[in-house]
C-alpha cells in the first residue's frame, strides 16, 4: 500500500532534535505557552538593572562619582507566534528559508550613528 508522503517545509521540521526522542517544554515569556525547548525561539536580553530616568536620579544623589550599575543578563524563550508577532524572527519566502547565514548586524560608531560594513563579494 502507498503512502504518500508530507511536504517537508524546513529540513530540521522547526526543531533541533536529531535523533532525541523527547525534549523538555519550557515556557514562552510572553504568552506562558509550552512550547518544546529545542523548538522555542531563544534569544539573550542584556539590559541595566535601573532605567535610564532612574539612573540619572541616581548618579546626583550618589556619593560616588562614577559606579557601574551591573547588567541583568536574561534568557527568554518565545514560542513561534509570539516570536513572529514581536518581529524577533520574520517569515520569510522558500528561497530564503534555504539561507542559514545570520543577517548582517547593524554597526555603531561611538557617536551612535550607523556604520554601514563593507560587503565581501561571494567566491
Amino acid at each position: 500500500m502507498y503512502f504518500p508522503s508530507a511536504t517537508i517545509k524546513r529540513r530540521n521540521h522547526g526543531r533541533n532534535k536529531k535523533g532525541r526522542g523527547h525534549v523538555k517544554f519550557v515556557r514562552c515569556d510572553n504568552c506562558f505557552q509550552a512550547c518544546p525547548k529545542d523548538k522555542a525561539i531563544k534569544r539573550f536580553q542584556i539590559r541595566p538593572m535601573v532605567e535610564a530616568a532612574a539612573l540619572r536620579d541616581m548618579n546626583e544623589a550618589s556619593v560616588y562619582e562614577s559606579y557601574a550599575i551591573p547588567k541583568i543578563y536574561l534568557k527568554v524563550h518565545y514560542c513561534v507566534g509570539c516570536a513572529i508577532h514581536g518581529k524577533i524572527v520574520a517569515v520569510r519566502s522558500r528561497v530564503n528559508r534555504r539561507i542559514r547565514t545570520p543577517p548582517p548586524r547593524p554597526r555603531f560608531n561611538k557617536d551612535g550613528k550607523k556604520v554601514t560594513a563593507p560587503v565581501k563579494a561571494a567566491a
